[in-house]
């Protein structure tokens, strides 16, 4: 499949991959990646804040894996020195292992669906309802078997000395009414949904994968890491290597840091499936920069209020900034958004 430069790191949303379809999309081998801003189902935006290069890169895939209505969507929010090595590696490359990895896994459902109707036996298997039949395990098994191959890619071609960064990753994969949702980090994926009396409600999707959970806290002390905060963020819990050296990591999954990965650190997604529903309106995929100044409800508010579609991240991600500046001056993340509309007809504005 190759790879595109779909991540927007400016704020003007230039691309330097030039589409090859009015829909500005690029295709590989039958999988169209979206290199603008916004199409009829997806709105897309980053604008990097006050530390420099925007660590964020983004991508979405129609058509994943040629399936015709199979969409990827993904966000990687890089942290430390490379950090922005780390997110556009991932962009570029983690979609395409995925892919190949669920195709993969459809060949050898048919091939199994082909031996039973054959030999007249039947599967008993609980399945995920997609058009190949995939059971969720084979959905889990495909994101955590490519994570691991992706985090071992960057150790050897991002960071051999294990000390340049990270980044973290949340990534959703829709067909039809079915969504598979893989999370690493801190980054967040929030559904809309319209509750009956017409109301907007934030369904979040992922957990934020922090020292703050037991049982992630409970991992890595039994690793031999530490958890503490520092007086500058007396808030903020951070992973530590037993002596307190640096770096201090706020999450407790993620790609990269590979100098924390003995200390119980991982690079393991937490993987989970929901069936949609009529009352789903769309998903926002965004990085902690959008989370850490906006609430779930916030964040779906100023969603359904975009006039359009196609300018519903760009009003996230403003907004977001706009809050960064007037709470923390002149500290300012970078801030980026996905929006996956799941209806072809929405109407955005509240009641």
């Amino acid at each position: 499949m190759g790879t595109c430069c779909s991540h927007v790191s400016v704020h003007d949303m230039e691309s330097s991959c030039k589409p090859n379809h009015n829909d500005g999309a690029c295709e590989h081998d039958g999988d169209r990646i979206m290199s603008r801003g916004s199409s009829e189902f997806v709105s897309m935006y980053s604008k990097k804040g006050s530390k420099g290069v925007n660590q964020d890169a983004f991508t979405v895939w129609k058509d994943f894996t040629k399936t015709k209505d199979m969409i990827f969507c993904g966000v990687f929010d890089g942290h430390g020195p490379l950090g922005h090595r780390f997110s556009q590696s991932i962009r570029d490359k983690l979609p395409s292992k995925l892919s190949e990895s669920i195709k993969q896994s459809q060949q050898k459902v048919i091939k199994h669906n082909d031996t039973n109707a054959t030999d007249g036996s039947s599967d008993s298997n609980v399945h995920v309802e997609d058009n190949q039949n995939m059971s969720f395990a084979s959905w889990e098994g495909s994101f955590k078997t490519c994570f691991t191959e992706m985090d071992e890619d960057l150790a050897t071609n991002i960071d051999p000395t294990g000390l340049a960064g990270g980044s973290t990753a949340v990534t959703v994969i829709k067909q039809g009414d079915q969504l598979i949702i893989g999370n690493l980090g801190d980054s967040r994926a929030v559904l809309c949904r319209r509750a009956d009396d017409n109301n907007l409600v934030p369904v979040q999707l992922t957990v934020d994968l922090t020292p703050d959970i037991p049982s992630e806290a409970l991992r890595i002390i039994n690793c031999g890491g530490k958890i503490f905060s520092i007086k500058e963020e007396p808030r903020v819990n951070r992973l530590w290597r037993p002596n307190g050296d640096r770096p201090g990591l706020a999450m407790a999954r993620a790609f990269g840091d590979f100098c924390l990965k003995e200390y119980g650190l991982i690079s393991v997604p937490d993987v989970s499936y929901r069936k949609l529903t009529e009352q789903d309106e769309f998903v926002v995929l965004a990085s902690d920069g959008v989370w850490d100044v906006l609430t779930n409800s916030e964040v779906i508010d100023i969603v359904a209020s975009a006039p359009k579609r196609s300018m519903a991240a760009k009003l996230l991600v403003d907004h977001a900034v706009k809050v960064w500046r007037r709470k923390y001056k002149s500290m300012v993340d970078d801030c980026t958004a996905i929006c996956l509309f799941l209806k072809d007809q929405t109407v955005l504005t509240q009641p």
